[in-house]
């Protein structure tokens, strides 16, 4: 009876480890499928900056500083190493801030505020940037989760044994990129 007993406790102990093991495996395949939809909602933006960037050229030729920082910060965003998430997010918040200062300088020309050209690239700009604002926010969720098996008992005994590590948060640290950029005229 005993043999029996203690047999059943190491199968349910043997199934509650599979069971663990399975949930870290899905929790850092959320984690994965997260980053790519960041990665995608970067991508998009990446590629709407060329056609921003030229538009407000026709209209605004004389604010280079501008247009050379938007395109400088998209240089250093494709120069981040694949898997560097605290790169990545920094590369992409003064990338961000960049555009801000863009956007304010583009607030001086009526004629080009009036643009249809500009108005749709701006439009695409911001549906990419509310994308991009959910896809972080699924990421840092999935982040959380993993985390959080990884550091508690009894699944962090799991997490150690198949080598499972804690994700990093794609956030923003500096506060001068959070910030509202200041354009003076």
């Amino acid at each position: 009876m005993t043999t029996w007993i203690i047999l059943g406790v190491l199968i349910a102990l043997g199934l509650y480890v599979i069971a663990l093991y399975n949930s870290l495996v899905k929790k850092r395949q959320m984690v994965a499928e997260g980053w790519s939809g960041i990665d995608v909602q970067l991508k998009r933006r990446a590629d709407l900056i060329p056609n921003l960037v030229e538009t407000v050229k026709g209209y605004a030729s004389h604010e280079r500083e501008a247009l050379e920082a938007v395109t400088e910060m998209r240089s250093r965003v494709g120069a981040v190493a694949d898997g560097d998430v605290a790169g990545r997010a920094k590369a992409e918040g003064l990338l961000s801030q960049a555009l801000g200062k863009l956007f304010a300088v583009a607030e001086a020309y009526p004629d080009l505020k009036a643009s249809e050209n500009f108005a749709d690239l701006h439009a695409s700009l911001d549906k990419i940037e509310d994308a991009l604002q959910m896809a972080r926010r699924y990421y840092n969720g999935a982040v959380r989760g993993l985390n959080v098996m990884v550091e508690s008992f009894p699944s962090n005994l799991v997490a150690q044994q198949f080598k499972f590590e804690q994700a990093e948060y794609f956030e923003i640290e500096d506060p001068a990129e959070k910030a509202t950029p200041k354009v003076e005229f």
